[in-house]
């Protein structure tokens, strides 16, 4: 699709709110907790783990493989997670079409740096106390500020990943057209 399109298209789909991301960030929090809680019991009744050291790097391991999975299906398969779709928000990439695997993997790592820059300047500069709180909370404010660096208010990871996200709340189906009766 051409830049001129690619705009278009981004006026007509309205990015949500910081508001309203945020809301969805908290429920699929809220979420992921059962989601690595079950990860977590299952990798720990199968490997027979009794202490919490015992396998941690392993265990670690795999509950990045459990979110990592989680989120490349629900993004390639609908772009919506199950707290996107409560907050009536899509991944979609920047053209409009369906974000495939690859590029909703390539999304997922660059998430991250929501977190890993404040938890590694935390480490470097060797923080303790509240040190241990404010970096990373200083890392994740200045990460959402990075809308202001797009048109479209988009976060700096869905811009490089080419992704974008749509308010489908002020999408409207046509009246008559129920999925139900395809």
């Amino acid at each position: 699709m051409n830049p001129a399109a690619t705009d278009q298209l981004a006026r007509q789909q309205q990015t949500p709110s910081l508001k309203r991301r945020f809301g969805s960030i908290m429920y699929e929090a809220m979420l992921l907790f059962g989601i690595l809680f079950i990860s977590g019991w299952i990798f720990s009744t199968l490997l027979q783990q009794r202490n919490a050291l015992y396998l941690r790097h392993g265990q670690q391991a795999w509950l990045f493989i459990v979110l990592t999975l989680y989120f490349v299906w629900c993004w390639s398969h609908g772009g919506q997670t199950l707290a996107m779709k409560t907050w009536r928000i899509q991944l979609v990439n920047r053209d409009g079409s369906a974000v495939r695997a690859g590029r909703a993997a390539l999304r997922f790592l660059l998430s991250w740096c929501w977190f890993l820059p404040g938890l590694a300047l935390s480490w470097a500069l060797g923080a303790h106390a509240w040190m241990l709180v404010l970096i990373p909370a200083a890392n994740f404010v200045l990460w959402a500020m990075t809308i202001y660096l797009d048109p479209q208010r988009q976060f700096l990871h869905d811009r490089i990943a080419g992704t974008m996200l749509v308010n489908m709340a002020e999408i409207v189906k046509p009246a008559g057209k129920h999925k139900w009766y395809h």
